[in-house]
């Protein structure tokens, strides 16, 4: 069975590769971008990968999924921390939900702490770099095919 997957990346997330390596690694946004469409394909999954540094256009993807996808997984980066606004529409969003972060954001500064997200979702992956995202695919996989 194939489903569709809306795989979405908060700010900065496109310089991966040039910042902080030693919390993000050395993977370029394009390289990780290239390793989930390539775990999707293996998994009959239609994935599409975005990436935004502006929070209304993240609420507009998230609203817009409800009608076509099957699952959302969400690095929502500095957003997990402050936007209610991205809360909110995922929490409205009643399908799969995944919250993924590359840094383990339980292991750092104090504000990075708390997640806005966490409690509105299925479930969590953070702090295994970049396999976290592939993890998360595989997770999403099995949670859809369990509830078909």
């Amino acid at each position: 069975m194939s489903f569709k997957i809306l795989f979405i990346n908060g700010p900065n997330l496109n310089l991966l590769g040039e910042r902080e390596q030693s919390q993000y690694g050395s993977t370029t946004f394009k390289e990780l971008k290239e390793l989930c469409l390539k775990k999707s394909q293996e998994l009959n999954i239609k994935l599409e990968f975005v990436q935004s540094n502006i929070e209304g256009e993240i609420v507009t993807w998230i609203q817009k999924a409800k009608k076509v996808h099957d699952g959302i997984i969400i690095n929502a980066a500095a957003f997990t921390h402050t936007s209610v606004a991205i809360r909110d529409a995922l929490q409205i969003f009643d399908k799969a939900k995944i919250e993924v972060h590359i840094s383990n954001i339980y292991n750092r500064e104090e504000f990075r702490k708390k997640s806005l997200i966490s409690d509105v979702v299925t479930g969590g992956v953070f702090g295994l770099g970049s396999n976290g995202y592939i993890l998360a695919i595989i997770a999403m996989h099995k949670i859809i095919n369990d509830e078909n």
